[in-house]
């Protein structure tokens, strides 16, 4: 049995943020008045879903490199560049919803760790064919 118990409170920490992320578009449904199912109305709303459903496009590569990148290279890598992602989707987050023109440190920052990641596991994983 794989013992990766940093990688594994990353994963955790990456869950609650998309968990609080919608709480927050929850949260703006009843302030904005954008009754379920709708997707669009109030511009701040649409900030706050938005910020939840790029974040969710992201977990979709982010989790499998986070998790091969532990396999592959270290525990503690992965989830020192797992908490790099989480801090850049925080300030992702916190700058789209108030100007999305200033998200771009967020969004780079979590990328670079994304694609560390990737990098990361496929250098190791060829490596082992040389």
């Amino acid at each position: 049995m794989l013992n990766l118990p940093l990688t594994s409170l990353v994963t955790l920490g990456a869950i609650i943020l998309f968990f609080v992320m919608g709480l927050r578009v929850a949260k703006a449904r009843g302030t904005y008045s954008v009754p379920a199912p709708a997707t669009s109305g109030d511009p701040i709303f649409e900030r706050h879903f938005r910020v939840q459903m790029n974040t969710l496009e992201w977990l979709a590569m982010f989790l499998p490199a986070l998790w091969l990148g532990a396999v592959w290279h270290s525990d503690m890598v992965a989830a020192g560049l797992g908490l790099v992602w989480i801090f850049g989707r925080i300030i992702y987050m916190v700058t789209y919803v108030a100007d999305p023109k200033t998200r771009s440190l967020g969004f780079v920052i979590q990328m670079l760790a994304t694609l560390n990641l990737i990098l990361l596991t496929l250098f190791h994983i060829v490596s082992t064919f040389l």
